[in-house]
C-alpha cells in the first residue's frame, strides 16, 4: 500500500480532473533476502553499490528505459515521459481506465498492450519521483517457459499482436499508425 506521503502526493495531482497513468519506477535484486529501502536516498545508495538494478536492464532494457531513471534520481516532482515501443511500466490508474486486453494472458504483451491503449487514449504517462517498487527473484513462471520453448506459443502471440494493432487502427484511426510504424522499424 502507498504510504501516507505517497497518497498525499498522488492526491495533489488532481487525477479526477485528468487522464494520467502514474508510473512507479521498478528495480530488482538478485538477492533472495533484501532489507527493503525506507527512502529514495537509501534505494539510490543500494543502486550505486550494486545490490539493486533498474528492472530488467540486463535482459529487456526497452521495457522500462522510457521511465528515464537518470532523471528520476534527482526528480522531486512528477515528470511526463513519452510512449516508446515495448514500454511496460507498472502504473497506478483510476478504476475507469481501459482494461487489460484479455487476449494477452500468460506471458507476453499484457502490460505493453495496456500502455499502448492508454497512450492512444491520450493518457499522460507521469513518473512518480518518490515511489518505487522492487522485483524479487523467483522461479520462472510456467508461461514464460512455454514462451521460450514453444514456437507455436510465440507464433500465437505474434498473431494476437497483429490483431491488436488492427483493433487500435479501427478505434483510433491515423493516431494509431505510430504504434505499427514503431513496431516495424525495430
Amino acid at each position: 500500500y502507498p504510504s501516507y506521503h505517497h497518497r498525499n502526493s498522488i492526491q495533489q495531482l488532481e487525477l479526477p480532473q485528468r487522464k494520467a497513468a502514474l508510473i512507479v519506477p521498478a528495480f530488482e535484486t538478485l538477492h533472495y533476502r533484501l532489507t527493503f529501502p525506507k527512502s529514495k536516498a537509501e534505494l539510490l545508495s543500494m543502486l550505486d553499490m550494486g545490490s539493486l538494478y533498474t528492472f530488467r536492464y540486463h535482459v529487456w532494457p526497452k521495457g522500462h528505459a522510457p521511465t528515464d531513471y537518470a532523471k528520476w534520481r534527482t526528480a522531486t516532482v512528477p515528470y511526463r515521459v513519452a510512449w516508446q515501443p515495448d514500454f511496460e511500466p507498472y502504473v497506478v490508474v483510476r478504476r475507469d481506465c481501459p482494461r487489460y486486453d484479455q487476449r494477452f494472458v500468460g506471458f507476453g504483451w499484457n502490460k505493453v498492450s495496456h500502455i499502448m491503449e492508454l497512450d492512444a487514449q491520450e493518457y499522460e504517462l507521469l513518473v512518480l519521483p518518490n515511489a518505487f517498487m522492487i522485483h524479487m527473484p523467483h522461479a520462472p513462471s510456467f508461461d514464460i517457459s512455454k514462451f521460450r520453448l514453444s514456437a507455436g506459443y510465440r507464433g500465437c502471440l505474434q498473431t494476437l499482436r497483429e490483431e491488436f494493432h488492427q483493433d487500435l487502427s479501427r478505434r483510433y484511426g491515423a493516431a494509431a499508425l505510430k504504434y505499427l510504424t514503431a513496431e516495424r522499424s525495430l
